[in-house]
């Protein structure tokens, strides 16, 4: 760009997109952030703190997990090695117990809603409104949608798969209200569609065409709505009021999305369905949520590795084994280090996701930067569905505010209802319980 040029940008305050590509010798390049990508005297923005919640399953090797010193100079052990690049961004919490310590519904049901108790057989469903979507309630208000809710495993909310209670619990860690679970999403496609709709691709102009056709069928819908108005009693009017007005939500999405029409995405095309090798299902599963983090169509998701009593085998590392058995080794030397094969190549493959994510610009960092995660599982040593002391990380930039680098280790024994209280406050939603909670928790270790 020539002075004058870069002048004009400066007086008029126009600016060129900063996602803004050069295309030459068959090559794509990002151009790099510059001033004529900002528009002139330009605010900056605060970031946009997003949250996701990344789940493994059946517990932990807690002698493979556990560092055995805290504070800055802990050493990482085998499970948490895979995450090395991640250390300046990662905390690792030790001490917390579960709300709800019953087996592997327990683990589940209260990961994100910190209850401690539920339903009593596999028909009584009972927990409360988890914290990714009181999030989502907040943050949803911004994006097309509110959440993401996504599993490698198909789900199952109707029988009994543990302790005779409802597989709700170990199928979904979201939950709407106290008897309105939400189903985990593990086809591709259906994400995909989700995301974009069938249009096939992320190509713009597949989705400026599902735009114009979903402003045509909503037009016409809302011009028949509005000629039954009349003709209705006052108690039909009240229901197409209700009707009207989730018409308008989605109008509303609508129009968010096409004020994003410009934005340049990755090509991806329309997944067939789930892949049938589990790392190429995982990869997939990734780059949607990559793309809808980077898209800003939500700023909540929850994922799940597998659901609580997965039997999937990892042959590809040396582990035949079913997960599930596995990890009731009674203690075992042998079997719970077969165990912590697994858990370290599932921190291999969160370390795959950390990686995208902090490649993907976002503001004046990357998402990574930008984002609180939460990993871990709702049982420590699964031989005997232990609740105390649960594996949990604390990962990201949290968009400034998460200290990471350490390990605390909290003696007191509070719960994950209190941590989960505490990240409430790091998204301005303030509340005064949370489940089971009793307190919040100090970045010392120490209970408020």
């Amino acid at each position: 760009m020539n002075i004058q040029q870069r002048t004009v940008n400066i007086v008029t305050g126009k600016s060129i997109s900063r996602r803004a590509v050069l295309r030459g010798l068959g090559a794509t390049l990002a151009l790099p952030l510059l001033d004529a990508m900002t528009p002139a005297f330009a605010q900056v923005k605060a970031p946009v703190h997003r949250f996701q919640t990344f789940y493994v399953p059946n517990g932990m090797a807690m002698e493979y997990w556990t560092p055995s010193t805290v504070g800055r100079d802990y050493e990482l052990t085998p499970i948490l090695k895979p995450l090395a690049q991640f250390r300046e961004q990662m905390l690792v919490l030790s001490g917390l117990k579960a709300n709800w310590n019953i087996a592997h519904a327990g683990a589940g049901g209260s990961f994100l809603t910190g209850v401690t108790s539920g339903g009593k057989n596999e028909v009584d469903i009972l927990a409360d409104v988890s914290v990714d979507q009181m999030l989502a309630r907040q943050l949803g208000r911004q994006t097309q949608l509110s959440s993401l809710e996504l599993s490698m495993d198909a789900p199952a909310l109707a029988g009994a798969c543990t302790v005779n209670l409802s597989c709700v619990y170990t199928h979904t860690l979201s939950w709407r209200g106290q008897r309105e679970p939400l189903p985990m999403e593990h086809n591709p496609r259906a994400v995909f569609e989700r995301l974009f709709g069938d249009s096939g691709s992320t190509g713009q102009a597949a989705r400026e065409a599902r735009f114009s056709e979903q402003t045509s069928i909503l037009d016409a819908v809302l011009g028949k709505l509005n000629g039954l108005q009349n003709k209705l009693g006052a108690q039909d009017r009240h229901l197409i009021d209700g009707y009207t007005e989730s018409i308008r939500s989605i109008e509303q999405r609508i129009q968010k999305a096409e004020e994003q029409s410009d934005l340049e995405l990755p090509e991806l095309m329309q997944p067939a369905g789930v892949p049938p090798v589990f790392e190429d299902h995982l990869a997939l599963m990734q780059d949607l949520q990559v793309l809808a983090l980077q898209t800003d169509l939500t700023r909540v998701i929850t994922f799940m590795m597998s659901k609580e009593q997965s039997a999937r085998p990892y042959p590809q590392i040396g582990v035949p084994d079913a997960h599930h058995p596995l990890s009731h080794h009674n203690n075992n030397p042998e079997l719970i280090e077969r165990m912590s094969r697994i858990n370290a190549y599932h921190t291999q493959l969160f370390a795959n996701y950390l990686r995208k994510l902090a490649a993907t610009p976002d503001g004046e960092g990357s998402l990574l930067d930008n984002m609180t995660i939460l990993y871990g599982s709702g049982i420590s040593n699964s031989t005997n569905h232990s609740g105390d002391n649960l594996p949990v990380l604390l990962l990201g930039g949290g968009a400034g505010w998460l200290p990471g680098g350490q390990h605390l280790r909290f003696d007191k024994e509070p719960t994950m209802a209190d941590l989960l209280l505490t990240l409430m406050d790091q998204y301005q939603l303030p509340l005064d319980r949370i489940g089971g909670s009793s307190g919040r928790l100090a970045l010392d270790g120490a209970t408020a």
